[in-house]
């Protein structure tokens, strides 16, 4: 199964962009998901993460306030939509999911603990 994101671009500071991430096979159901992004010469960051309910949200501290995470399961889609960007959230987005449904906090926050992941998007903020 792979997830496919789309939705990345160019944006000036202070705008907005959406991402979005469904699954290749309609018969594949997400679970958990996330969003991590990976700048130039920089590890992969977590950025957001979801609970397969909707109740259970974690957010870096860097993204918090700006960029909302969210799914509609009826869809098989999670989205990230970030507001007020800035030049450092210039990286390459990557989404994931799990087959469980949810991810205990210590471990929300770890790559490591998704199984399925999209082939990741440019985000670039620049005047």
């Amino acid at each position: 199964v792979q997830l496919v994101e789309s939705g990345g671009g160019l944006v000036l500071p202070g705008g907005s962009l959406r991402l979005s991430c469904a699954a290749s096979e309609r018969t594949f159901s997400m679970g958990a998901v996330a969003w991590f992004r990976q700048a130039p010469g920089k590890e992969r960051e977590f950025v957001a993460h979801m609970d397969k309910s909707g109740r259970t949200i974690y957010y870096a501290s860097s993204v918090r306030g700006r960029f909302t995470i969210s799914r509609d399961n009826a869809k098989n889609i999670q989205y990230l939509q970030m507001n007020n960007l800035m030049p450092e959230d210039t990286a390459v987005y990557y989404c994931s999911a799990d087959s469980r449904s949810r991810l205990i906090a210590s471990v929300a926050r770890d790559a490591g603990a998704y199984d399925y992941w999209g082939q990741g998007t440019q985000v670039t903020v620049s005047s």
